[in-house]
């Protein structure tokens, strides 16, 4: 594509998505939750003004006991990685057609951003509260962990491109709805009530936030289903990258793959999930029976038919290493209590 071509493209993209402002604006409120009765954070912890609080901080540690190293693991890393919230909102502000100039905006992309932004800071907030009140984890580590994760940034490879954008957006609730949904299962497999609470609630957020990405996409796809199907098929060849990659400490470098693989090895997620999002996405988006379209965009349907089952067939080779990787994140005390009621 020559330059003028990708000119042409960005801004008949953009005319595209800007044309959608009030489509977004009509549906924000039904795919947000009001916030006078949404859930807090605050609810779903111990009351330190109440005067059993030791009691119920107690409750905390005795019923984190039972988790795994690995599942506590896995916790830290999906907490980092909603923590650098701030990157994510920065990055969709800056996708052509939708961003909020001022920071206060009233139109519907801008609304949309600022509330989306609004759910998403209390899964961050909720789910570091918890692991610092369960007693096993090394908190100044984890803190240390997102700092450098805000600062390293965040590079999903989909340029400004509001196409590219919500096909990753989609694909990545969905992810995230499926890693917190495993989370809260074997937490409760593990006896612990609280987190399976949480990360249960949590997990029905994200439900929402990926049913609205999809939703955009959908509509694209109506407007323009040769450009749409081939961004679809364009972040696929990239393989989406996953929000917390460029995740650091003090030493490790490789923080994330070790998190990556620990996840993987119990079932939080893994290459099977991976492959069911896209097998999804392709559902949603009626790939499939796309009608009408250029040679470049049956191209691309006709990649993203076969992708599917490329990662079943991977998924079944690729058989989880349960690895003996300690980080930092981790307590090596696992039963050690910070409280006493006595």
């Amino acid at each position: 594509m020559n330059q003028t071509q990708q000119l042409h493209k960005q801004a008949n993209q953009f005319e595209i998505v800007q044309s959608m402002d009030s489509f977004v604006q009509d549906r924000v409120h039904d795919l947000l939750k009001p916030i006078h009765t949404n859930w807090q954070p605050s609810s779903f912890l111990p009351d330190l003004a109440e005067e059993n609080w030791k009691e119920k901080i107690q409750n905390f540690l005795d019923l984190a006991k039972g988790l795994s190293d690995e599942l506590l693991t896995a916790l830290v890393g999906n907490m980092i990685t909603e923590e650098a919230l701030p990157s994510y909102q920065t990055w969709l502000n800056n996708l052509a057609g939708v961003k909020d100039y001022s920071g206060a905006d009233s139109h519907g992309w801008a609304q949309w951003i600022r509330g989306w932004s609004a759910e998403e800071n209390r899964h961050g907030d909720l789910l570091n509260k918890y692991l610092y009140l369960c007693g096993r984890v090394d908190m100044h580590a984890v803190e240390t962990t997102i700092q450098y994760l805000i600062r390293n940034g965040f590079d999903p490879q989909t340029e400004n491109d509001p196409y590219l954008g919500f096909v990753y957006t989609s694909f990545q609730e969905r992810a995230t709805k499926i890693s917190h949904r495993n989370v809260a299962s074997l937490a409760a497999k593990a006896g612990d009530e609280n987190l399976h609470a949480i990360c249960g609630l949590i997990a029905g957020d994200e439900a929402r936030h990926e049913k609205a990405y999809t939703l955009f996409m959908k509509k694209i796809f109506e407007i323009d289903p040769n450009g749409a199907v081939i961004a679809f098929a364009k972040l696929m060849k990239k393989r989406v990258a996953m929000p917390a990659k460029l995740m650091s400490d003090n030493k490790n470098k490789n923080l994330f793959n070790q998190y990556s693989l620990i996840a993987q090895s119990i079932g939080v997620y893994t290459i099977t999930d991976y492959a069911s999002i896209i097998q999804h996405l392709i559902e949603s988006w009626n790939v499939k029976h796309l009608k009408g379209l250029s040679v470049a965009a049956i191209e691309s349907q006709d990649y993203l038919l076969s992708l599917p089952d490329r990662y079943y067939k991977l998924a079944e080779r690729t058989k989880p290493q349960k690895e003996k990787i300690e980080l930092s994140w981790i307590l090596k005390h696992k039963h050690s209590r910070i409280y006493s009621t006595q």
